[in-house]
């Protein structure tokens, strides 16, 4: 792979209903979702591939099972972090904090293991496998500006300091800027490679614990919205202007089997 280390490389959507999730996500972002999972999986899991309308990945899809669902799992969407060492990396977190989720293990596609930060939000770390004759190949799931990618990581932890020392320490981002959000405090910009990749914000009234919330780039916001309610989500932000200069709109929902997720894009109408 010749993406930097601590780049967000994939992001995963872990549902109870895959069927009616690629359905929802395929109205409002425009995505193809496989309807049957890769029978190949290894242990016979449900994942499947989401495909943007340009052919590339947009990331993947994880059904839940009874047990995993019996063991704690609920719907949500995690992202995956790249570390070209992974059993290194899982080292240097636990020994500052972090904790273990899956221990470090191969899967045909790559090493990876589950990990979280010191305040609890879950993550993936992965050094990934590249594509047979692609050896070079870049990740491709996250982009600033892109729709049917991911365009925006935001962190809400109960502690932003430590949080902020945490992923600049372990990998290599920058932190510069915020904004004023008053009595929610600073919401905090997050830069890695050069461009801005996200934000780190003090957890608030209706989130349970330490999480990371991930915005997805669509065509139009209002759209998007009406999709939302459409396809059986719940809008739990109305569409809302980004400051700064033609930087879109943000909303945030709640797909139809519980997963937090947010959108961003232009207004059109």
């Amino acid at each position: 792979m010749t993406n930097p280390t601590g780049g967000f490389i994939w992001y995963e959507l872990m549902t109870s209903d895959p069927d009616a999730a690629a359905s929802f996500y395929g109205a409002v972002v425009g995505w193809t979702i496989a309807a049957h999972g890769d029978p190949d999986a290894p242990g016979g899991v449900d994942y499947r591939m989401i495909v943007r309308t340009d052919g590339g990945h947009a990331g993947g899809m994880l059904t839940l099972t009874a047990d995993m669902i019996a063991g704690g799992a609920r719907p949500g969407w995690l992202g995956y972090l790249y570390a070209p060492d992974v059993d290194a990396a899982v080292a240097a977190i636990t020994a500052d904090g972090g904790m273990v989720h899956m221990a470090a293990h191969d899967l045909p596609v790559g090493r990876m293991a589950m990990v979280a930060d010191p305040q609890g939000a879950p993550f993936y770390i992965m050094n990934p496998i590249p594509p047979a004759g692609a050896p070079d190949k870049v990740a491709e799931a996250f982009s600033v500006t892109e729709a049917q990618h991911v365009r925006w990581n935001e962190l809400a932890t109960s502690d932003p300091d430590a949080a902020i020392r945490f992923y600049t320490k372990h990998f290599g981002w920058g932190q510069e800027g915020a904004l004023d959000m008053g009595a929610l405090g600073q919401y905090r910009f997050l830069q890695h490679d050069g461009e801005m990749i996200g934000a780190v914000m003090p957890l608030m009234e209706g989130y349970p614990a330490p999480t990371w919330n991930f915005y997805i780039g669509v065509d139009d916001i209002d759209r998007a919205r009406d999709a939302v309610v459409a396809n059986g989500g719940t809008v739990t932000s109305e569409p809302m202007e980004i400051p700064g200069d033609d930087a879109g709109h943000a909303m945030n929902a709640i797909d139809p089997q519980g997963a937090a997720v947010g959108f961003v894009g232009p207004r059109k109408s």
